[in-house]
């Protein structure tokens, strides 16, 4: 970046106009702080967002995948990611212990933020007690590219644990389309029937897709 002018480097440009005037580019060159030899950050910033397709691939691009950018290397890659990680959890909600959870729309707010975009899909549930106030949100396993084993038996044993009167299920689609599939008809079915027999009502069975969710209970009484 040397051969910018110095009011066109982006720390320069940050601190006279802030961070929300830099590019993309720019902000993640920020973050890597240096190329190699004769690599600016600016130049290898832009292979970073060239192989993850944008700033929100960013969100699911893998350690190993980074890395691999030429230039890169694992710590510089291990930097940024830690830089995207920071900044999912500052969307996630704060929100009050034992707070109700009235809607698919109010679990999906909470959610989304920090399971709606990765890389291997991961499914959880949020623990509610008596009156839907959520005890916690509890991850019950995490998969690959091609899908995460839920077994009801591992759901309801995180309920039973928590003193669950109910649940909401969750899980992400790594393609980024919240539709369900095949699959997760057959799976939201076994949970609710599991969860007559042992007791613990499922509330929903939210699919997470990036900014998008899909609600599993709303779906079904739309195919009725």
């Amino acid at each position: 970046m040397n051969d910018l002018a110095p009011e066109d480097r982006p720390r320069e440009k940050m601190e006279r106009a802030g961070a929300g005037a830099l590019g993309d580019n720019e902000l993640v060159a920020l973050l890597i702080g240096h190329g190699p030899a004769g690599t600016s950050a600016l130049t290898l910033a832009n292979r970073v967002l060239r192989a993850a397709g944008g700033t929100h691939g960013l969100t699911r691009i893998t350690l190993d995948e980074l890395a691999a950018v030429p230039g890169m290397g694992r710590v510089l890659a291990g930097r940024v990611l830690a830089a995207i990680e920071l900044g999912r959890r500052t969307l996630v909600r704060q929100r009050p212990a034992r707070d109700r959870i009235a809607s698919a729309n109010e679990a999906a707010l909470v959610l989304l933020p920090q399971h709606g975009a990765h890389a291997e899909e991961r499914f959880g549930v949020m623990l509610l007690d008596s009156r839907f106030r959520l005890i916690r949100t509890q991850l019950v396993s995490v998969g690959s590219l091609d899908g995460s084993s839920a077994h009801p038996r591992e759901v309801f044993r995180a309920a039973v644990r928590a003193g669950a009167a109910a649940i909401i299920a969750f899980h992400n689609h790594p393609s980024g389309d919240p539709t369900p599939s095949d699959d997760d008809y057959a799976l939201t079915a076994r949970l609710l029937a599991a969860g007559e027999v042992v007791g613990v009502q499922l509330l929903d069975h939210l699919i997470l897709a990036d900014g998008r969710y899909c609600s599993m209970v709303e779906t079904l009484r739309a195919r009725q």
